[in-house]
């Protein structure tokens, strides 16, 4: 059971987070808000609570590895490098520049990158990847991949998840973002996937549920994803796309847009105050 100042300290990190992903993607200039916004509290408990992530040792061989499969909402993950000391701050005013490091998928070339993603549907498969070459050498590391839910409509994520299954990667946990959007539209009017968690179950997985903005509930549920043996583990986790800034929240407009200068400042403004409430 997580203890309440880890949950406080995980939620204002949570909202920093936040805070970076919209300073980032600045003014006039098309970023990913939704979907790096419905991320903030499940990335937060990972780098800051979870995870054995040494920022000062990247390469460790017993780290573990964490892959935004939806590459487009990579914003997030910058923002927890970027407190963590892993990427200099300045950088975040150089995204998607070729001045910069920070692209708008992840590159190699970004300090604790894992894996270049963008491709959807590629993700789940790198990380069984990475997770049988964990298996082999006997590694207490895990891997995390996190998926959108738009995404599972590609037919390659299926085939990892039964070869997952199959060789009972149970160091592997898969997070799905379901917040409900994507690009063009809901999804459930793009590919609708109903019966979710038993699907997931009727390809060998351990599933749980979690709404993925209650910190201690993630955090309870990570425990149990990494207690399970002899299975992978899915948690799918309720989100909100754009969560935190009334304006995009729940709709596809923000999934990849730019912000004029009065919403980037009411989306700092609205972030900024919910961080302020934890205080």
């Amino acid at each position: 059971m997580a203890k309440p100042d880890q949950i406080q300290r995980i939620k204002r990190i949570a909202w920093d987070l936040r805070a970076d992903v919209v300073r980032m993607i600045g003014v006039g200039k098309a970023g990913h808000l939704g979907g790096s916004c419905s991320l903030a509290e499940i990335v937060a408990a990972l780098y800051f609570a979870k995870m054995h992530f040494d920022p000062k040792a990247l390469r460790d061989p017993n780290r573990d590895r964490f892959l935004v499969s939806k590459g487009h909402s990579v914003l997030i993950q910058y923002a927890a490098l970027v407190e963590l000391g892993v990427i200099p701050r300045e950088e975040m005013g150089k995204l998607k520049t070729l001045a910069g490091k920070l692209q708008g998928h992840p590159d190699m070339m970004t300090p604790g990158m894992e894996a270049v993603t963008g491709s959807l549907g590629q993700g789940l498969s790198i990380g069984v990847g990475m997770a049988l070459a964990l298996q082999l050498a006997k590694s207490p590391s895990r891997v995390y991949v996190i998926m959108g839910d738009g995404e599972l409509a590609e037919g390659q994520l299926w085939e990892a998840a039964m070869a997952a299954s199959r060789y009972k990667l149970d160091s592997i946990t898969a997070i799905v973002d379901q917040n409900r959007f994507q690009a063009t539209g809901a999804t459930k009017d793009i590919f609708d996937i109903p019966n979710l968690q038993e699907k997931w179950r009727a390809f060998g997985w351990n599933v749980l549920s979690v709404d993925g903005h209650d910190v201690g509930a993630i955090l309870d549920v990570l425990d149990e994803a990494a207690a399970k043996k002899g299975v992978p583990t899915v948690i799918v986790a309720e989100t909100i796309k754009g969560k935190g800034v009334s304006f995009a929240e729940n709709t596809s407009a923000f999934h990849n847009a730019a912000l004029t200068q009065e919403q980037y400042d009411q989306a700092l403004h609205e972030i900024e105050e919910s961080g302020r409430m934890l205080q």
